[in-house]
């Protein structure tokens, strides 16, 4: 790459997404399910928030959806069971569940899709 590193890995200080695999986490949820996005005009269909304290490359918080609960919450603490890495984006997305539930690439796809639908991305486990 002519000595030129790619955006990725210029910043050593961004957290990486495939660390919290299979971890138990604390998020912050600061879109709940039932709430709009306060820019595009959609409903988030599950509760979306972040990990405290990490720095992803966008800049912000390493964001992280929260699949297998159906009530808002402002924080959860469960098990991360997959990484959606976007391919055309530098923001990857934890994905949440509680201990013990499992949810399959296609599930994860569909309950993810009113926002992931802009985006080409995989599902790494």
């Amino acid at each position: 790459m002519n000595g030129i590193k790619s955006k990725q890995y210029m910043n050593d200080s961004h957290t990486n997404s495939t660390d919290y695999l299979g971890k138990t986490i604390t998020i912050q949820i600061d879109r709940q399910l039932g709430s709009k996005h306060p820019k595009h005009n959609f409903i988030y269909k599950l509760n979306y928030g972040f990990v405290p304290n990490t720095v992803a490359p966008d800049g912000e918080e390493l964001d992280a959806y929260l699949l297998g609960v159906d009530i808002p919450v402002e924080t959860y603490t469960g098990r991360c069971i997959a990484v959606i890495h976007r391919t055309n984006d530098d923001d990857d997305k934890l994905v949440v569940a509680p201990e013990g539930k499992e949810f399959s690439d296609d599930d994860i796809r569909a309950l993810t899709h009113f926002q992931e639908q802009f985006f080409k991305s995989e599902i790494v486990r």
